[in-house]
């Protein structure tokens, strides 16, 4: 993933919160090619920062409460 505007060498030092920030960029900017990871999805449901229709969505399609 390319990301111009965020230094991801300091996110990934903390990899809590790189996790996060890699999982709300796919979620709201586009997977490029990659696949989202459910395990870190649901791991992480509650501190992703994402809209709330695609919040719905990805709730119904992937069954996470």
């Amino acid at each position: 993933m390319r990301n111009w505007s965020t230094d991801t060498t300091e996110l990934e030092k903390n990899p809590e919160q790189y996790a996060i920030w890699k999982l709300e960029q796919m979620v709201n900017f586009g997977l490029q090619g990659e696949k989202l990871n459910r395990q870190l999805l649901e791991k992480y449901w509650d501190k992703i920062a994402i809209d709330s229709s695609r919040r719905k969505y990805l709730r119904h399609i992937l069954d996470v409460s």
